[in-house]
């Protein structure tokens, strides 16, 4: 069963590519018919590149990895922050911390800064600070809330990044795959599908584009991460169950 189908992908206007001057050649592939000067993107092909994407992200959600979420234009923000919070993910939607991926340690230390500024806060530490300390210590927090809030929970490099638009985001692509993490991609008519390895060709540009792809690739890792959980809890069962045999044949035994 498909994740999403043409009409969908049609009313959300994903088939609009971009003027044919601005083109990547690398996407011919993609490309269905030029219409006045614009490229317009074969839906079909969409549609099976989704359910594809869809699949894997599935299966990495599964087996209880991160996928870090990348999207900073200002079409993409709200929906990406809203979609990877619903299934517990990391994203960036901010500024990319240059060196987030090839730099991690780093990262992680300006997020256990935030952590501590929090628990010196909490215990009375701070009290006794100026208030232009104090202002000073607040304006820091707030700004590493801004910019790494979201990714306060990633503890190691994700095992995969989902982007919105490869050409802003090109840093992001280029530490992943610098380090081998797979890349999963919204990718244009004008941008370059050769860095990513799960390409969804579609409109980066209109939110509700965005949106649809979004919701089901959201749909599959929800999916993946259920899974999981009955895997874990029928795992549990087996294993008190084996506990309880093996109980009573322990006591048989004694007998």
């Amino acid at each position: 069963m498909s994740r999403t189908n043409f009409d969908t992908l049609l009313e959300a206007g994903c088939h609009f590519g971009h003027l044919k001057r601005k083109w990547n050649p690398a996407m011919a592939p993609y490309i269905f018919m030029e219409r006045n000067g614009i490229h317009i993107i074969d839906l079909h092909k969409t549609v099976a590149k989704v359910d594809e994407a869809a699949e894997a992200l599935k299966q990495i959600a599964k087996s209880g990895k991160k996928i870090l979420f990348v999207a900073t234009k200002k079409q993409a923000k709200s929906a990406v922050a809203e979609k990877a919070a619903s299934v517990n993910m990391p994203y960036v939607i901010e500024r990319w911390p240059g060196g987030m991926l090839t730099n991690f340690p780093t990262i992680r230390k300006a997020v256990k800064k935030m952590a501590t500024i929090d628990k010196l806060t909490a215990d009375g530490t701070y009290a006794n600070l100026s208030k232009r300390e104090m202002l000073q210590v607040t304006r820091q927090r707030a700004k590493l809330e801004k910019n790494l809030g979201s990714i306060a929970d990633l503890n190691r490099l994700p095992s995969a990044l989902f982007v919105v638009d490869v050409l802003k985001e090109h840093i992001a692509v280029a530490e992943a795959n610098r380090l081998g993490i797979p890349v999963f991609a919204i990718v244009d008519t004008n941008s370059n599908p050769d860095s990513v390895d799960f390409v969804i060709p579609a409109n980066d540009d209109a939110s509700k584009s965005v949106e649809v792809i979004l919701d089901a690739c959201c749909a599959a890792i929800a999916e993946g991460l259920e899974e999981r959980k009955v895997e874990k809890a029928d795992a549990e069962a087996a294993a008190q169950q084996d506990d309880t045999k093996a109980e009573a044949a322990r006591e048989e035994s004694a007998e």
